[in-house]
């Protein structure tokens, strides 16, 4: 039995744009004819399972994209930045630079008060394991550090590479494999048809 995981990473939004933590903001007009283009061009892979990430720009994208019926997957949900959330990188490395230097170099630290990277890819990881007891493909439209942590996890990376896998709005990854031992084949652009 081959499972196949294609992960979307949700287009992009003003909170991107602007390297803000999310908070909630819906996807711009330019991601959303983005979104609306690939669908249009039949580039969005068809899968048998389809799962959203909560956040209202995965939400958004997925229906841009023209991908309906698809479970509401609360363990791909984006990191969890605790009191940072909605604030600036900048914003906040200038009044707490130190929590930021620690948070970026000790994947098990959480000094916003939220969710250590270690944390969140543990639990992103558990629906990575699902999938591998499906046969067939799952489309999954999730936030770009959920892609990350994927990554790391399917290579067995350490939590301090997290910061050093870059997931551009509207891209693919794919896993592919079969008990659990996943391949990978990264960063095709949506535009591209599956």
């Amino acid at each position: 039995m081959t499972s196949r995981v294609i992960l979307i990473s949700a287009a992009i939004s003003e909170a991107l744009r602007e390297a803000r933590f999310d908070d909630g903001s819906p996807v711009d007009a330019a991601g959303l004819r983005s979104a609306r283009t690939a669908a249009d061009a039949g580039a969005v892979p068809a899968g048998g399972r389809l799962w959203v990430s909560p956040t209202v720009r995965c939400r958004q994208t997925a229906e841009a994209l023209g991908l309906e019926g698809g479970v509401d997957a609360s363990e791909l949900a984006g990191l969890d930045v605790g009191r940072w959330r909605g604030a600036t990188l900048a914003e906040v490395s200038a009044k707490e630079p130190e929590a930021v230097a620690l948070w970026l170099a000790d994947p098990a630290s959480a000094p916003h008060d939220g969710e250590s990277v270690r944390a969140f890819c543990d639990r992103v990881a558990k629906r990575l394991d699902e999938a591998a007891g499906f046969d067939g493909r799952t489309v999954a439209v999730v936030e770009p550090e959920v892609v990350r942590a994927l990554v790391l996890r399917v290579l067995g990376a350490p939590g301090s590479a997290f910061w050093r896998v870059d997931v551009p709005p509207l891209t693919v990854m794919e896993f592919s494999g079969r008990a659990g031992r996943w391949n990978i084949r990264a960063g095709r652009p949506l535009a591209e048809r599956a």
